[in-house]
């Protein structure tokens, strides 16, 4: 995999908002990214749990649920992942993303990732069957850039990333930048476009 990047890197604290790409998104990019000595992924903490994997594992979609293969792959692919994948996990450094009111424990330690200028790594598009699959993004964690600048009195910067395996390049897009002096509201909708715009490429 090489590396295009619309803008020469700056740098420090940011956040890596990338393309899925199935499972070999998240996988290429701690492994073959050239800034993966300092970046920690958000994980779901269902992938961290082999108890809960299996269930994760069938709710996200890693195959089509009308596939002609399906009903074997629902009953080996879960409980293989269950064995394999958290342990590998929690071998890298990451970030356990909650879903209930633990997510503030997310936020807090993502901060502080971004305080010894480390890059967080995030994969935000919302799974689904059929076309309509990973065409909308979660938002809820551009909240961060109101505790990033809580913390550190400076605007979070994103940097949009297309894994293209087709050509075998991460496409790092301009930064979309966090800005503090707007509310949350105001600019939700607007760093959502660019953000899905930098990551289909």
């Amino acid at each position: 995999m090489k590396t295009e990047w619309e803008e020469p890197f700056e740098d420090g604290p940011c956040v890596f908002v990338v393309n899925h790409a199935g499972s070999s998104g998240p996988v290429d990019m701690c492994a073959k990214f050239p800034l993966r000595d300092k970046i920690h992924p958000w994980v779901n903490s269902e992938m961290l749990n082999p108890k809960e994997v299996p269930a994760y594992v069938r709710k996200d979609y890693w195959w089509k649920p009308d596939s002609f293969f399906a009903p074997v792959l629902n009953v080996t692919v879960p409980y293989i992942a269950s064995a394999l994948m958290p342990p590998m996990l929690r071998s890298i450094p990451h970030i356990p993303v909650y879903r209930d009111q633990r997510i503030m424990l997310t936020l807090r330690q993502s901060v502080r990732v971004l305080q010894k200028d480390h890059y967080l790594l995030l994969f935000p598009e919302i799974p689904g069957p059929g076309k309509n699959s990973h065409r909308r993004i979660n938002t809820g964690w551009l909240r961060l850039g109101q505790l990033w600048y809580k913390a550190s009195g400076r605007a979070l910067k994103m940097y949009p990333v297309h894994v293209d395996y087709k050509n075998h390049i991460f496409k790092v897009a301009a930064p979309v930048w966090y800005d503090p002096s707007r509310r949350f509201s105001e600019q939700e909708k607007e760093l959502a476009e660019k953000l899905t715009a930098g990551i289909r490429g």
